[in-house]
């Protein structure tokens, strides 16, 4: 399959507003870029099977998606301020001057960029790369997880796991590499990507390794938690911001950089990252006790079986529920402050705000 036979996640737009059509074109890419990636790194079997068996599942994609939509609603966003100020120049110039300013150029430049940045482009090419960046490291922490050392689960993402179907040794190393490549990725010259940025590729590696960091820290502070007794919502919220929210606050900045946010809003995108990632976290533990091994694509119970700390197990399911919802309207705000279109924005026409509806209604 070539570049040019995918359509381009880069404009929310080109889908009309379509969701499931732009998480679609995400999915795709993202599937073309991890057989380039494993072409150019040339791994060993059985390391290579192992690696391409985990990172090819039936996955929901919240990271990659999230970049994805980050870099979309900041050029959406910026589209439509520059728009608004051409807007605002046509209207305080004479008629000459208007007809002047309705030329092809000027109407390009007012429907702004986003239709004119070619698939080759380096700052959509920088955000396939933080994309295939974000799911490598996720999927390694998956990988390990599910490891007979940490939780030993034998089901992940609905087919069995990683060292199930390998030997231990094997998925071991798998989660090893996945985490290398994970920054390779954003400065390896592959085929079909364009050369990287190195402007870029400084300001997301400054990004991404220290919430890859975190999340290992929040790993353990996660199994700490599992012989301590008495823990507090503060407590648990000090695990998930790192162990589930750190990456998911790095995905979003990633989009948002190879979109070249704005100070302002890569605050707002931060802010968002931070409740959505303690609502996705939520959720999971909701999802753990009321939806079923089968629909979950994971043993579910597990929680229960490792007798972990979760927000149900503090809060109660109806109460931990409101608590997700809270958290998903605050991440809703910061979005709609700083990112919004110009008129009443909504998930028809924001990336971002589609992808917190979508996350709010799933049930795996």
């Amino acid at each position: 399959m070539t570049v040019s036979s995918i359509p381009s996640f880069m404009s929310f737009n080109r889908f009309d507003n379509n969701t499931e059509q732009f998480h679609s074109a995400v999915r795709a890419q993202l599937a073309q870029d991890i057989e380039v990636l494993f072409a150019y790194a040339e791994l060993p079997s059985p390391l290579l099977d192992a690696c391409r068996y985990v990172m090819t599942g039936q996955g929901k994609l919240v990271r990659p998606l999230l970049v994805a939509s980050a870099f979309a609603s900041v050029n959406q966003s910026n589209a439509n301020d520059d728009a608004n100020v051409n807007d605002s120049a046509n209207n305080n110039v004479g008629n000459d001057d208007e007809n002047a300013d309705k030329s092809p150029d000027k109407e390009d430049k007012q429907n702004h960029d986003l239709e004119s940045l070619l698939e080759n482009d380096s700052d959509y090419d920088m955000c396939r790369r933080a994309a295939l960046a974000a799911e490598l490291l996720h999927t390694y922490s998956l990988v390990h997880d599910d490891l007979p050392c940490m939780d030993d689960d034998d089901l992940r993402r609905g087919q069995p796991t990683a060292h199930i179907v390998f030997e231990e040794s094997t998925a071991l190393l798998a989660g090893d590499v996945l985490q290398t490549l994970a920054f390779e990725v954003l400065t390896a010259e592959m085929p079909t990507f364009a050369p990287f940025d190195s402007a870029i590729a400084s300001q997301l590696i400054a990004i991404f390794a220290p919430r890859a960091r975190r999340m290992v820290s929040g790993q353990m502070l996660d199994l700490n938690a599992e012989a301590t007794t008495g823990i507090t919502q503060s407590d648990l919220e000090a695990i998930h911001r790192d162990k589930t929210g750190a990456l998911i606050e790095a995905a979003m900045l990633m989009g948002g950089i190879c979109a070249g946010a704005t100070a302002p809003q890569r605050m707002a995108l931060q802010e968002c990252a931070q409740h959505i990632g303690l609502a996705f976290q939520v959720q999971d533990d909701i999802l753990d006790v009321t939806t079923s091994t089968d629909t979950l694509g994971k043993p579910a119970g597990s929680d229960e079986k490792l007798d972990k700390s979760t927000y149900v197990k503090l809060m109660g399911v109806e109460q931990a529920t409101s608590y997700a919802q809270s958290l998903f309207n605050d991440g809703r705000a910061a979005i709609i402050r700083e990112l919004s279109s110009g008129e009443k924005d909504s998930a028809e026409n924001n990336a971002l705000l589609a992808l917190i509806e979508w996350l709010w209604s799933r049930k795996k």
